[in-house]
């Protein structure tokens, strides 16, 4: 015959939360950590019960204090996040660190972000790797991720492009889009791969139908020198479109000179000023863009009318990132 705990799963596998919720809460009152566990995610998601951050955290606590490791590891991230309790990083560490120490492979890849970010304790790349490496070793993507970060820049480990490509492909092919724009980076400019612009094509791809703003500028500049691809401006301007409206300076001045000079789109000063302008105002806009940004606008604008200025100024007041 089914435990209450069994039925308590059961429900909750059939979609029945406030079934499961009761149940749930009939073991967690006897003290079982898992089902202590599993009342705070579900006060944690508002599911069988209107959200209470306040009412998870405190059963996530009393797991925690059982050394349940997914408990530990959830007051790890509430804490680093301020959700239902003020943010305490330090707070966070110690939680993630329990957790991690039990092979919680989430709580392993946190605790390497608040080293390598240097919150909760004083940055130690070194130590961010060890935690990246646990978990990346436990098949977490965006251990895998980061892990090619710091192999790619060499901050913890001597820069290896190879093993970089190699732990980006890892994650990329779990789908982690940042690895799979970081990977067609790699094959687009041969390191620590052999260079081949259709592979980078095809991660460029995988990562811009994820809504990568990074990959979708990078498919637009392959589409328009036609690199790995026969060269299709109208494509070209297809993807800087998607990466401008994510708010992709890169993406938005690329946008700008096309509509400018009516490459794969009828020529149009109004929408070209628009993107230069945005370009130019983004705060992530490296300088050389922004000085550019600002001089193309400016020679268009010369040859435009007041009425022109006006609608482009409007575009730029309502523009709102994807």
């Amino acid at each position: 015959m089914p435990t209450p705990f069994e039925d308590a799963v059961a429900a909750y596998g059939q979609g029945d939360y406030a079934a499961a919720l009761q149940l749930f809460r009939r073991v967690a009152d006897e003290g079982d950590a898992a089902a202590q566990y599993n009342l705070g995610y579900l006060y944690d998601t508002g599911r069988g019960v209107p959200q209470d951050l306040a009412q998870a955290l405190a059963w996530y606590t009393r797991a925690a204090e059982q050394d349940y490791a997914g408990a530990q590891y959830k007051l790890g991230v509430m804490h680093a996040g301020g959700r239902g309790v003020p943010r305490d990083d330090a707070a966070a560490l110690a939680w993630l660190r329990k957790a991690a120490e039990r092979n919680h492979a989430g709580a392993q890849y946190h605790l390497g972000l608040l080293y390598d970010a240097g919150l909760g304790a004083p940055h130690d790349a070194a130590e961010a790797m060890k935690w990246f490496r646990k978990a990346a070793n436990q098949n977490n993507a965006s251990a895998q991720y980061n892990l090619g970060i710091m192999y790619a820049k060499g901050e913890g480990v001597p820069p290896d492009p190879a093993a970089a490509a190699a732990w980006y492909r890892r994650a990329a092919s779990q789908n982690q889009a940042g690895a799979q724009h970081n990977l067609g980076v790699m094959y687009a400019s041969g390191q620590g791969v052999p260079q081949d612009f259709r592979e980078a094509l095809n991660w460029f791809h995988k990562a811009a139908e994820q809504g990568n703003a990074s990959a979708q500028f990078n498919l637009g500049v392959m589409y328009a020198n036609g690199r790995g691809v026969r060269a299709d401006p109208v494509e070209a301007v297809a993807w800087y479109r998607k990466a401008a409206e994510l708010g992709s300076a890169s993406a938005q001045f690329n946008l700008g000179v096309m509509c400018e000079h009516g490459v794969g789109v009828p020529p149009d000063d109004v929408e070209a000023w628009q993107w230069f302008t945005l370009a130019a105002s983004l705060p992530e806009a490296k300088a050389a863009t922004r000085e550019l940004a600002l001089s193309r606008r400016d020679e268009i604008a010369a040859r435009m009318t007041a009425t022109q200025l006006e609608a482009a100024a409007q575009r730029v007041r309502t523009w709102r990132p994807a």
